[in-house]
């Protein structure tokens, strides 16, 4: 989902880069959109690190894109926050003297305000009417709490916390699209995420590039429509993990074989396992009890490595009357090649799907965004997505759901 969180000029902005964070691991693109206030609490550079996306405050930058429209166009949701009196006065007048400005009154999608101020500017007379105003076009209000201020003062004005304004704005997406709003209420998820590690020494393992990203969107995106989730994560970046929804169980491995024994359990009582993982088809056969060092081992140093089980084949396998496996598989292929690739490897493990997605050295592992194409039971192709990785996640979801009616 493309997501702009507009920030304006309050000491609460330093909560929403946990906003935007949490929003990033959830698989979704974040632009952030700031007043010049703004970045007198929080700089341009945290919230380009955070959002891995530029930022300007103003409509004269990046022109060749329209870009004080354009953001405005391509959102799916906008969150503000914190919100002061003074931009919701504008945005009740609709005012555009800056790019925050501009891109509310150019969007359709959801807007999502939370309010931060001290209790007297929140109960003024000019701030409430605003909220009416804004209230009555649809704008979605979260908060404000009851709690300590700035300089001591304590009361109603209170910024709500980062995960109850991701929490609320994502529900109203959702609910925004009824049809695929609680599709997988009633059913029992397991996804794997993550890159497993296979240690060959106290040190040192052989491990992948996968963040995770995809395989957490995959989860949040479950939860969302309903599903009860069974994370069981491999090695995650922590930003990535630390946008799970608490609606999520987790469950961490490190190796194939962990993984192995704690998706066979997590699957038992399972309607679905999606198997997103990237798991080391190799193991070294013997791990070291002390570092391995070059004093012992010399120039050269050779591993023997024996194979992993294939886990999703296990589960196919043994799967239960009713149950959906599906599988991922990342190529360094493209075109038609890929496809025959994936074809073969779908039949080969007797998944009911096969995600397919082209890898490379700046494709797939560690962005934000994702291509996929979406293998049937009979070949065909039943899906194809481009976008961020929760765009992705929802596409295989609605391929899920196709294929279990």
């Amino acid at each position: 989902m493309f997501v702009v969180v507009g920030v304006t000029g309050g000491i609460a902005a330093y909560k929403t880069v946990h906003l935007v964070r949490r929003l990033i691991g959830e698989g979704h693109e974040v632009h952030v959109v700031p007043t010049e206030d703004a970045l007198r609490f929080v700089g341009k550079p945290t919230w380009e690190a955070i959002s891995r996306n530029p930022v300007t405050t103003s409509v004269h930058e990046d022109v060749a894109t329209v870009r004080h429209v354009s953001l405005g166009q391509r959102a799916d949701l906008v969150i503000v926050a914190p919100a002061t009196a003074n931009t919701l006065a504008k945005m009740a007048a609709g005012l555009a003297d800056d790019l925050l400005g501009t891109t509310l009154l150019a969007t359709t999608a959801p807007v999502v305000v939370a309010p931060a101020m001290h209790t007297e500017m929140w109960r003024h007379l000019a701030t409430q009417e605003n909220m009416r105003v804004l209230r009555s076009r649809g704008v979605h209000v979260v908060g404000p709490a009851d709690g300590p201020l700035t300089g001591g003062d304590s009361g109603p004005g209170r910024m709500s916390e980062p995960d109850e304004i991701a929490d609320a704005a994502l529900a109203v997406v959702t609910a925004a699209e009824p049809g695929r709003a609680q599709d997988l209420a009633g059913l029992r998820v397991v996804v794997s995420a993550g890159g497993t590690r296979e240690p060959l020494d106290p040190v040192r393992f052989l491990g992948n590039r996968s963040s995770g990203r995809q395989g957490v969107a995959l989860a949040v995106a479950a939860a969302d429509r309903g599903a009860e989730v069974t994370l069981v994560a491999a090695h995650i970046d922590g930003e990535v993990l630390g946008g799970l929804s608490d609606r999520v169980r987790v469950v961490s491995v490190g190796t194939a074989l962990e993984m192995r024994d704690a998706v066979t359990d997590a699957a038992s009582v399972a309607d679905v396992v999606v198997m997103a993982a990237a798991v080391a088809d190799y193991r070294p056969a013997a791990v070291a009890e002390s570092k391995l060092t070059k004093e012992t081992q010399g120039d050269r140093l050779t591993l023997e490595l024996v194979e992993n089980p294939d886990i999703v084949a296990g589960l196919a396998a043994g799967r239960m009357p009713g149950q959906t496996i599906v599988a991922f598989a990342a190529e360094t292929s493209s075109g038609d090649e890929l496809l025959e690739r994936a074809r073969r490897k779908r039949e080969r493990k007797d998944v009911d799907l096969l995600v397919v997605n082209e890898v490379g050295w700046t494709r797939g592992f560690e962005s934000a965004d994702n291509e996929v194409v979406v293998i049937d039971r009979s070949g065909e192709v039943a899906a194809q997505a481009s976008g961020s990785k929760r765009e992705v996640a929802d596409a295989v979801w609605d391929a899920v759901v196709t294929a279990r009616r």
